[in-house]
Parts: C-alpha cells; sequence; structure tokens
C-alpha cells in the first residue's frame, strides 16, 4: 500500500506552480497528507523587480517571514481547513536546496511543475524538475499545464 504522509510542493508563482500545487492539494486531501510548500530564493539570480524580498545578502528572519506568508496565500482557507499546510523558504540553488529539503522533512511525495523548455533555453537555464527528478529519494510529479490534467479516481 501506498503511503504518502507529507508532500512538498515548490513554488516559483508561475502558472506551472500553480498548476502542480493544484495537484498537491488533491493529493493532500486524498491521503490525509500534511503538504509543505517551498519556495528557494535562487542565489544565483537577482531580481531586480522587488528588490526588498530579494537581496544578495543572506536575508534576514523577517522577510523570510513575509516570503512565508506569501506562499501560505496560495491556499484558501478552506483548503487549510482541512489538510495541514507548512511554508518553507530557503536560499539557494533551487534544485539543491529541494533534494535536500525533501531529505530533511521526510517527504513521501514531491509535486513540481515543470516549464517544459527546450533547446537554448534548456541548455542555459537547465531543468529544476529534471535534476529534482533524477535526484530525489521519493517519487516525484511533475505536472506541465496545460497539456493534461490528472483526474482522481
Amino acid at each position: 500500500m501506498i503511503n504518502i504522509k507529507k508532500i512538498l510542493c515548490p513554488i516559483d508563482y508561475s502558472i506551472y506552480s500553480e498548476k502542480a500545487l493544484s495537484y498537491a492539494i488533491e493529493f493532500a486531501e486524498k491521503y490525509g497528507a500534511k503538504l509543505f510548500l517551498m519556495h528557494v530564493l535562487d542565489i544565483r539570480v537577482y531580481d531586480i523587480n522587488d528588490p526588498d524580498l530579494y537581496n544578495v545578502n543572506i536575508i534576514d528572519k523577517e522577510t523570510i517571514n513575509k516570503l512565508k506568508e506569501r506562499l501560505l496565500k496560495c491556499v484558501n482557507e478552506d483548503t487549510k481547513g482541512r489538510i495541514s499546510v507548512e511554508a518553507i523558504v530557503l536560499q539557494g540553488v533551487p534544485f539543491a536546496e529541494i533534494i535536500k529539503a525533501s531529505k530533511e522533512y521526510d517527504i513521501d511525495l514531491m509535486v513540481l511543475g515543470t516549464h517544459g523548455r527546450t533547446g537554448l533555453s534548456h541548455a542555459i537555464m537547465g531543468s529544476v524538475a529534471e535534476k529534482v527528478v533524477r535526484k530525489s529519494p521519493c517519487p516525484v510529479l511533475t505536472v506541465r499545464h496545460p497539456e493534461h490534467d490528472f483526474v482522481m479516481p
């Protein structure tokens, strides 16, 4: 029997991670699992659009708390009443931090969106999803939007 008690859903605030989150919520509700929402501040990229939240230095506790609040807003209050949700905010290289967190939190299933980049953009940007799938200690469900919707039986 499959035992899913902890689900990790990395969020980058794209439509792809939004779609993955809907899957993660469905699985969490079905299995009564705790949902961990995770955002990684990529130390290799600096966001000039929001300099208060993304700083080249190690971020402070106040900023981490703001980012955790933002993450938790991705799940509506009704859903929070049905499942346990925790926010994780880290700074580092996204795929490495996701793998590290999956081990640290003893995650049973990871659900993440994939942008589906190919060619030059894949070569330059790399693929977080691909690296996570290759190195993950647990099963990983990757979700592309809007290719196909999975219907829970």
